[in-house]
């Protein structure tokens, strides 16, 4: 048996016995014509020869015999017929689909199953069968994300249910790298992230006056290009332990340098199977971050994850993040950061995912003025829609209040409100030499007692990506 073929046993099993429990379902690719299909075939003989007509849906009958039967040959020109018979797109490409990936094209038939899912996201049968073309391939995110979809198809047998659940653990097994990157452009209202206050008051002796901010100071527009780069790896190292590695790579570069952010990740540790259900991850952290041609950021530290599957639809994670940071830009931002979160995720329908967290954050630098303490909330959804759009929604708040007052704007203590919102859209059919293209719209805002700190920004970023 083939690596390839190992790797897909377990989805190809689950596969299987859903085609047959499925076979009567009104959601069958291919079941709406052929339902239609009971005249007999109409022929005419004269001399010596006979000519036959067939109706789309007596076609259909029997291409999907033969492709039933594994007479994949005999079965092409007849699937390829269809592609020309009226109302019959989907089942063309459902059943050339088959035929691909069961003669070693996963390819073709992921593009196949793609163009039926475009329109039709609901197609549970559909999506088992992309999921395999995905793991043929060795794309196992792809493959575990549609599976966790159909997963969520109420009208699947529990039985089948399981089967998914073990194709799924295959792949948390088997995904051992991973990565991608992206490039584009990012026009944005405050590439700086300022005030659009001309002037501020500040505090002089018994009285308050306003001094003039310099441009540096004041809110910046421009145009970003923009550049990142993921990688992960997972590795085996016995029984249930893994060792996890991440690393990610930002950078944002403008005509004005004194505004660029380049910014470089890495987090590397063991991970736990606890159960089928369950893992536990431990990262040490390290990051770098480059503003305008300075160190503006460098952290070291570490993360503790827990993640679990409440059920087949909904999972949930605790993260603990603890981590040094010194800074050159300002020594005040020299200290300690501990953060924690929680995140819930609900599979919605067989097409979207909700997800909502919680956090908080404990900040306590060098100065007591840039020390914080912080909650917040985020929620999202992202689904597939037709067309072949992949779109999400998400927007969130925090809320932070600051150990003491920095005296020279005020006596009270900074206390900002932070809102953030972000829409995007991709075209899952569509490639550029390869390349996914997407838009992404985000706004942000701050509402501080302290004017210096009040800003809003929206930016735009159009981009290209691929992954691995």
């Amino acid at each position: 048996m083939s690596a390839i073929t190992k790797h897909g046993l377990a989805t190809a099993t689950a596969v299987a016995a859903m085609l047959v429990a499925q076979s009567a379902r009104a959601d069958d690719a291919a079941a709406p014509a052929a339902s239609a299909a009971k005249p007999g075939v109409q022929g005419e003989c004269a001399a010596g020869r006979c000519s036959y007509s067939l109706t789309p849906a007596q076609l259909l009958v029997l291409a999907e015999k033969m492709v039933g039967d594994g007479k994949f040959d005999e079965a092409r020109p007849l699937v390829a017929a269809l592609q020309a018979a009226p109302g019959m797109a989907i089942p063309y490409n459902f059943l050339d689909g088959i035929i691909a990936m069961n003669t070693g094209d996963a390819e073709t038939a992921t593009k196949r199953f793609r163009t039926i899912l475009k329109d039709n996201p609901d197609q549970t049968r559909v999506r088992l069968e992309l999921a395999k073309a995905l793991m043929m391939q060795g794309k196992f995110d792809g493959a575990d994300y549609h599976l966790r979809l159909a997963q969520n198809d109420e009208g699947l047998p529990e039985d089948i249910s399981r089967m998914i659940g073990n194709a799924r653990s295959v792949i948390r097994a088997k995904r051992k790298f991973r990565f991608g990157f992206d490039f584009g452009i990012a026009p944005d209202t405050n590439i700086n992230s300022a005030t659009a206050a001309e002037t501020v008051d500040i505090n002089f002796g018994p009285d308050r006056i306003p001094i003039s901010l310099d441009d540096n100071a004041r809110r910046r527009s421009g145009m970003g290009a923009t550049a990142s780069f993921y990688a992960g790896a997972r590795l085996p190292v016995g029984g249930a332990m893994s060792l996890v590695t991440d690393f990610d790579a930002d950078t944002v570069t403008y005509q004005d340098s004194d505004f660029s952010d380049y910014s470089l990740q890495m987090a590397a540790g063991p991970e736990l199977a606890l159960s089928d259900r369950t893992d536990v991850r431990l990262q040490g952290i390290g990051l770098y971050r480059w503003y305008g041609g300075k160190v503006a950021a460098k952290q070291f530290g570490a993360k503790l994850t827990l993640q679990h599957d409440l059920s087949n639809s909904q999972r949930i994670a605790f993260q603990v993040d603890t981590r040094h940071n010194d800074s050159d830009l300002n020594p005040g931002y020299a200290g300690w950061q501990l953060g924690a979160n929680a995140t819930f995720e609900q599979v919605l329908g067989r097409s979207a995912i909700l997800s909502a967290s919680v956090l908080a954050r404990r900040d306590s630098m060098k100065a007591d003025y840039y020390s914080s303490k912080t909650v917040g909330v985020n929620v999202g959804v992202g689904a597939e829609l037709p067309w072949g759009i992949n779109a999400g929604l998400s927007g969130g708040v925090t809320w932070s209040k600051y150990d003491d007052p920095q005296l020279v704007f005020s006596t009270e203590r900074r206390q900002d409100w932070r809102y953030q919102a972000r829409a995007y859209a991709g075209l899952r059919q569509f490639r550029i030499a390869g390349f996914s293209p997407s838009i992404e719209y985000q706004f942000m805002k701050v509402d501080s007692n302290y004017d210096l700190y009040r800003s809003d920004r929206h930016r735009f970023h159009f981009k290209l990506a691929r992954y691995f």
